[in-house]
């Protein structure tokens, strides 16, 4: 059985740079244990996903985003 390719958001929307301040478009990439989903996973091209893992760790490192969520602790 096919599975349906997944085609990267960011490159749908014609996003050039994923910016750190976005922390709700960030969410959505990480689990509730705070991991970042994986390319295979979220469907995300191999240029936005760098982009992304990058934006999601200075955004960490700002607390704009937290680690681990706060059920977990």
């Amino acid at each position: 059985m096919m599975k349906k390719k997944r085609i990267c958001r960011f490159c749908e929307e014609k996003i050039k740079y994923i910016d750190f301040k976005e922390d709700k478009r960030l969410v959505r990439f990480t689990t509730e244990q705070g991991k970042i989903i994986p390319r295979r996973t979220s469907g995300t091209c191999a240029k936005h996903q760098r982009q992304l893992v990058k934006a999601i760790k200075r955004a960490r490192h700002l607390a704009l985003i937290p680690y681990i969520s706060e059920m977990t602790r």
